[in-house]
């Protein structure tokens, strides 16, 4: 038999990682030497992952808490809702930050609600199965998009885009989510507009064919979702699984890849049928673009 400690540690432990850590946001912040010498700062908010339903009021009021932040870009990674009626809950959370330039690029529970299963099988497989088996949206992801847009926020799925972000002329690249494969490379393939300050590339997963595309066409900085940062992670050995080909090591934070900056945010939300978070705070990170260092 198992010993009643034993019981009562993976009890506390289940019920820290669903009732307390799953709604003790954090903003990470992170400087990234992309710009040349000479040029102002900028500042890119960061939001990923949030799967919001429209009970979440702490997550919702903690992302409207960020519109003090003021940023000069706000990039959306993808999975911002998780049942058919977050739409409206999700806009009142951005209300503040719609006020400010965005851009946005979906994930797959964008367009397929979550289901039942059993988490412990990311420890062999991703998700990726089990979403494409699912051949009509059952979420409103054309509302969700069209809602954005018309607050002025840059659709970037499988499109380029040429922006203003502060004192910055910034070239977009963006893609649509490979785990449902609908990331269509090759229409925006080719060199990144050599002229622009900035060259920026934005998809949901962070799978390593796309970001060295990325690279190679001469983006400098890469944001990305989708891993959850590992979700439950392990103090000491972090992300057990990033349920894409993203390396362990790189589930989370800022890193290089091929040459460029490549940041990935663990996200703020969880799926509603594995609601906790383990060694892995939800977050939205703020970066501040900063001159290469001579």
């Amino acid at each position: 038999m198992i010993p009643l400690s034993l019981l009562g540690l993976g009890a506390a432990g289940i019920g820290y990682a669903s009732v307390i850590e799953r709604n003790r946001f954090r903003l990470r912040r992170f400087d990234v030497p992309v710009l040349a010498p000479g040029q102002r700062p900028v500042r890119i908010l960061h939001l990923s992952d949030l799967h919001l339903t429209p009970r979440r009021r702490m997550l919702i009021n903690w992302v409207r808490s960020l519109g003090a932040l003021r940023p000069d870009l706000v990039v959306n990674t993808g999975d911002s809702i998780a049942h058919p009626d977050a739409v409206p809950a999700l806009l009142h959370a951005l209300e503040p930050l719609l006020k400010r330039p965005g851009l946005f690029v979906y994930g797959s529970n964008d367009l397929y609600a979550p289901r039942p299963k059993n988490p412990a099988r990311y420890l062999w497989r991703t998700s990726k199965g089990d979403i494409t088996r699912q051949h009509v949206p059952s979420l409103p992801w054309k509302e969700l998009g069209a809602a954005m847009e018309a607050e002025g926020w840059l659709d970037m799925n499988n499109r380029t885009a040429r922006i203003k972000v502060g004192d910055l002329d910034v070239a977009v690249g963006g893609i649509h989510d490979s785990h449902i494969d609908l990331d269509r490379y090759d229409l925006i393939a080719g060199p990144a507009p050599a002229d622009a300050d900035l060259r920026l590339g934005v998809m949901h997963s962070p799978e390593p064919r796309n970001l060295s595309r990325f690279a190679a066409d001469g983006y400098q900085l890469l944001l990305a979702g989708h891993t959850h940062g590992g979700q439950i992670c392990i103090p000491f050995y972090g992300a057990l699984v990033t349920n894409c080909g993203i390396d362990r090591a790189r589930a989370k934070g800022l890193h290089r890849h091929d040459g460029a900056w490549l940041h990935v945010s663990a996200g703020l939300g969880t799926s509603p049928y594995a609601p906790a978070r383990f060694a892995c705070h939800p977050e939205a990170s703020l970066l501040t673009l900063v001159p290469r260092r001579s």
